[in-house]
């Protein structure tokens, strides 16, 4: 059937999939529980009920703060059907930051998912509070469907009205963006912005009714949503991980066919795999690097050769078999979005048989403009893929890259300047990324055009790619380029505390205090000769003149990256002010 609005997902359940007993599933004390189509259906119709009881009204903005679970998607179509807005919230705010977006919004109920949220959102929230848990003294959001219950006969037909005066191009989501500037604003996203790319990743992902999709990044986050859409398109179930600490344990119970994860979640996958295979020995540790350097040199098209495919059908069975059963043996696929991905994890996964689909886009563009397909010729390594059906994009005389199509964004919310500084009179949104296309079809991106900058010579530098490639050290976990209007680029490094707290415990160094040890002078020459390393290969422009190891892990939770684990730029900046200063020998 033609779905071309969010709840018309529920419709095709109804039609194509009735008695499939795990549409979601999500741990409730240690046991998966899951939740059929009826119970999908039942639940959301019953929200839509219960809303418009409580003297809801089309148009009516609803924030739901949350852990992923099958809830929100019970509030999601409930309030999609009822003409509101759907606001859904990021856990990690201040009460500062959620009190500026109710009253941006002008947010009329909120749905919380734990005491702890409901404790710091009760004074500044609306007198329509729920949480999904089960909290004493705070209503539940069954209260909700309990009360649609009871007045099913009352609002059930205005619902079907509703539905079917919603068109396609309607507003059905307000999402804010703090993204890495710390500038939230609030985009506005219609039914066919959300469904145009959740309909195209399923033709991309190709996900099964008889298999599963692991949610682990924020719901909250259209990337994570838009999997979520294209997986209940596809009629693939959803088993929700349990937390980002019990990823490992979730692969291994629900042995999923595909997941999404950002590139950071990658990287530190990547890192252990290797740090395990340091710690081998004989002829298990040889045989580990022999495999991984096979890897690295993957090419899609086997210009490798016979000799190599041959080999490499051999590390599939020895060693990147156990790669695949480390994540329950199924995964065929993984998307990855929201950042640059490093191209030797794309090539060592592939070759280890996980697809790494990488994509493209922003909240703006809902969020795919390009996507990697699972085949030649239609797939190109290092690049983010081709552009989804009715997509247009070019590259203006900067660099910019341009979009248009359905799926961009209805606007920025109550700020005309804003959208009229993003999207021109042809109706191209600029994305503020820069990049190229190879052979007219295939995008890589190349940085992003605010945080470019330039060096007293006037030379410019672009930090991201030459941040990913230090990342590919075994030693960083972390690192920021400096060097706006300076004479040289610098860098300041987040190590990978737990590799390097191995190295220096296998050669006796003290490793109890972070800060302590970072100034050994044995560990200063390793991050000196690292840094020596990876310079070879870049321009002398943008090659780490100097840097500085500091002693901090830099996490969401202490504010130093964004919910999608990117660089807050400007927050590293004011807390390493006086480190930054001392780099270029600066004076107050």
């Amino acid at each position: 059937m033609q779905v071309t609005r969010t709840f018309d997902l529920l419709e095709k359940y109804g039609t194509e999939l009735p008695n499939k007993p795990d549409v979601f599933a999500a741990k409730q004390n240690r046991q998966w529980v899951k939740f059929s189509t009826k119970d999908y259906i039942e639940n959301s119709n019953l929200m839509s009920y219960g809303l418009l009881a409580m003297s809801l009204k089309k148009g009516d903005a609803v924030a739901t703060i949350s852990n992923n679970r099958p809830e929100w998607n019970f509030a999601d179509m409930g309030l999609a059907q009822a003409g509101l807005i759907h606001v859904p919230l990021f856990t990690t705010l201040t009460q500062e930051g959620y009190k500026g977006i109710f009253e941006h919004a002008q947010v009329k109920a909120v749905f919380v998912s734990d005491k702890k949220l409901y404790d710091l959102i009760k004074p500044i929230a609306p007198d329509l509070i729920f949480t999904f848990d089960q909290v004493d003294s705070a209503p539940n959001w069954t209260a909700v469907r309990d009360l649609g219950k009871e007045k099913a006969s009352e609002f059930s037909q205005i619902i079907e009205e509703t539905k079917k005066q919603t068109l396609a191009t309607d507003p059905v989501t307000l999402i804010y963006t703090s993204g890495t500037t710390g500038n939230s604003k609030g985009i506005l996203l219609s039914h066919q912005n959300l469904m145009t790319t959740a309909i195209a990743a399923a033709s991309v992902f190709q996900l099964k009714s008889d298999q599963r999709y692991l949610s682990i990044l924020p719901i909250c986050h259209v990337g994570e949503r838009m999997g979520c859409y294209q997986t209940q398109y596809s009629g693939c179930s959803i088993y929700y991980a349990e937390s980002t600490a019990t990823i490992a344990r979730d692969l291994k119970e629900v042995q999923p066919h595909g997941f999404g994860a950002v590139p950071r979640i990658l990287e530190k996958v990547y890192d252990k795999i290797v740090d395990k295979g340091r710690k081998l020995s004989g002829i298990k540790k040889t045989l580990f690097f022999w495999a991984l350097d096979l890897g690295l040199r993957y090419k899609i098209d086997g210009s490798n050769g016979w000799w190599y495919a041959i080999q490499l059908k051999l590390a599939n069975k020895l060693i990147f078999s156990k790669w695949r059963e480390a994540m329950g043996g199924n995964v065929v696929s993984i998307g990855v979005g929201g950042a640059a991905l490093q191209p030797r994890l794309e090539r060592v996964f592939w070759a280890a048989g996980i697809k790494l689909l990488n994509m493209y886009g922003l909240t703006e563009t809902a969020p795919i403009i390009t996507i990697n397909r699972q085949q030649l010729p239609d797939l190109r390594l290092g690049t983010v893929g081709s552009v989804i059906e009715g997509v247009e994009v070019k590259i203006a005389p900067d660099g910019e890259i341009l979009c248009k199509g359905p799926n961009v964004m209805l606007g920025y919310f109550k700020d005309e300047r804003a959208t009229s500084e993003v999207m021109d009179s042809e109706g191209w949104f600029h994305t503020g990324d820069i990049g190229v296309l190879d052979d007219g079809k295939f995008l890589r991106i190349t940085d992003r055009k605010k945080e470019l900058f330039k060096l007293s010579n006037g030379k410019y530098v672009s930090p991201q790619v030459i941040e990913n490639l230090f990342k590919e050290s075994l030693y960083i976990d972390q690192l920021m380029v400096i060097g706006e209007g300076e004479k040289f680029t610098s860098a300041l490094i987040s190590p990978n505390f737990e590799a390097l707290t191995d190295w220096c415990n296998s050669r006796k160094i003290d490793a109890s205090n972070r800060a302590n040890m970072i100034k050994d002078k044995e560990v200063d020459r390793l991050f000196q000769e690292i840094v020596k390393e990876q310079n070879k290969g870049i321009g002398a422009d943008e090659q780490i003149k100097r840097f500085r190891v500091v002693a901090d892990e830099w996490t969401i939770e202490s504010d130093e990256l964004s919910p999608t684990l990117k660089l807050k730029r400007r927050v590293l900046s004011a807390k390493y002010t006086d480190l930054i200063k001392d780099i270029f020998n600066k004076e107050d």
